[in-house]
């Protein structure tokens, strides 16, 4: 897989991991999501890195899975990193969507929400579907003002993202308005109901995120593991891994039934026409 998608930097002991696909909006293909894996792992193992910041090149964070480019099906090798399945490039229907969400979507997302080492999503403009998914494996999230937030995939027939946090991130009810109604809601919206922790200009974002993350690199990195630790285990108790489960099923169930009644397991919906829907 090329890593010429995602860029990674260090900044004293803040690893700056950057998506680079600002053409397609940081749309996620397999080539990005395992350049993000390999980031990550090389942050993860410097211990010159005590905090990791995930942005977005260009005007936007992510504007979700892609469904749409060229470069959309780069998943010809399956590396399996985050789960011990088998390698869906030579399987067919429901075999091999079923291997490859739960490896590149799922799988990856919990792989990431547990790292030792904090990460800090720095948020602007789009931030979609499986923008949110990387956005809420991340610990403290900073939006700029300009930023909205949207998972749409209902107009698929698909009950939300594959990392369905809704609930625990979003609380039960604004969840069910944000999933029944695919409409975006604000950086302003997600800051009062507290899924991010600050909300900036968009020209102090880069300065504001930074500023943020050195101050948690401050703390004994022990510690902070331990501690990021303990919050993850408190979210699984009140059933946010068990939840996932669940619902991975509930998706599958979409796709199949898509399958079945339509064009293909999306509906017949690329990124143009989930772009008209929206409008």
């Amino acid at each position: 897989m090329s890593d010429d998608v995602v860029r990674y930097e260090t900044r004293d002991r803040i690893a700056l991991v950057t998506m680079d696909r600002p053409r397609y909006r940081n749309a996620q293909n397999s080539a990005m999501t395992y350049a993000l894996d390999t980031a990550f792992t090389r942050a993860v193992d410097d211990p010159g890195v005590a905090v990791i910041v995930l942005a977005g090149a260009g005007d936007h964070f992510s504007a979700g899975h892609d469904i749409g480019t060229p470069e959309r099906d780069a998943d010809t090798s399956f590396p399996r990193r985050a789960v011990p399945w088998w390698d869906h490039t030579g399987r067919d229907g429901a075999d091999r969507r079923f291997a490859r969400e739960m490896e590149v979507y799922l799988g990856m997302c919990r792989r990431w929400r547990e790292l030792p080492k904090p990460v800090v999503a720095m948020v602007q403009g789009a931030c979609v579907a499986g923008g949110l998914m990387l956005a809420w494996v991340c610990d403290l999230i900073v939006a700029a003002e300009d930023a909205f937030f949207a998972d749409p995939v209902l107009r698929m027939g698909i009950p939300g993202v594959e990392y369905f946090a809704h609930p625990w991130v979003l609380g039960p009810r604004f969840a069910r308005e944000v999933l029944f109604t695919g409409e975006r809601f604000g950086a302003r919206r997600a800051y009062e109901i507290g899924m991010v922790n600050r909300v900036v200009p968009r020209d102090a974002l880069e300065s504001a995120t930074l500023d943020l993350a050195a101050r948690v690199a401050g703390m004994p990195p022990f510690g902070l593991a331990l501690a990021k630790r303990a919050v993850n285990l408190c979210e699984d108790q009140m059933g946010l891994r068990a939840g996932m489960d669940s619902v991975f099923n509930l998706h599958h169930l979409a796709h199949a039934h898509n399958a079945e009644v339509s064009a293909d397991p999306l509906a017949g919906f690329d990124a143009r026409a989930m772009k008209r829907a929206a409008e």
